[in-house]
């Protein structure tokens, strides 16, 4: 019975404002960790916007490799097609260089018409390979160039990809408060 004297009356000298204290401080509580959901919220926020973003450049970086493939392959292809003029090129001139010495040799060959014939032709078919082959030459620097614009492109969008990537990984995420 005497603890019970001793309870009540500790109860009733205790201040008022003891109680509400506890009020306050579980008030001040919710209100940090509120505070701290919203945080948590607006960082979940922009990690996801980041991610998305990320998943669009990786489209478009998907994108860029085929372009780079097509560009590629337009560039083998005019180098292909460069060398064999070059091929037939040196072909028909060794040809030609044939002919001129059967020419030369022969003075006075019934043929020698018919050889001319040839030789004019042959003339007239190097000089058509000369102007393919300078035409193939254009070809070719435009298909280089148009590879390192592709990789240009691919570049600036793994620079892209590199600072997303790098700026979801410096989003710091707030540590737990110990309330």
């Amino acid at each position: 019975m005497r603890r019970r004297l001793l309870f009540i009356s500790a109860i009733l000298l205790v201040p008022p404002a003891a109680f509400g204290q506890s009020n306050s401080s579980d008030s001040q509580t919710l209100q940090s960790l509120l505070n701290e959901v919203r945080q948590l919220r607006q960082e979940l926020r922009t990690s996801m916007a980041k991610v998305q973003e990320a998943q669009i450049v990786i489209a478009r970086l998907e994108v860029q490799e085929r372009a780079i493939e097509r560009a590629s392959q337009r560039l083998d292809d005019a180098r292909s097609k460069l060398t064999e003029v070059q091929g037939r090129q040196t072909h028909i001139s060794e040809n030609i260089t044939r002919l001129e010495d059967t020419l030369s040799s022969a003075d006075e060959n019934p043929q020698r018409a018919e050889l001319q014939g040839g030789l004019d032709d042959l003339k007239s078919e190097l000089e058509a390979a000369k102007t393919e082959e300078s035409q193939r030459q254009t070809a070719e620097v435009d298909a280089e160039q148009q590879l390192k614009l592709e990789q240009e492109k691919l570049e600036t969008l793994q620079s892209q990809l590199d600072e997303i990537v790098k700026s979801l990984g410096d989003t710091a995420w707030p540590a737990p408060s110990s309330h």
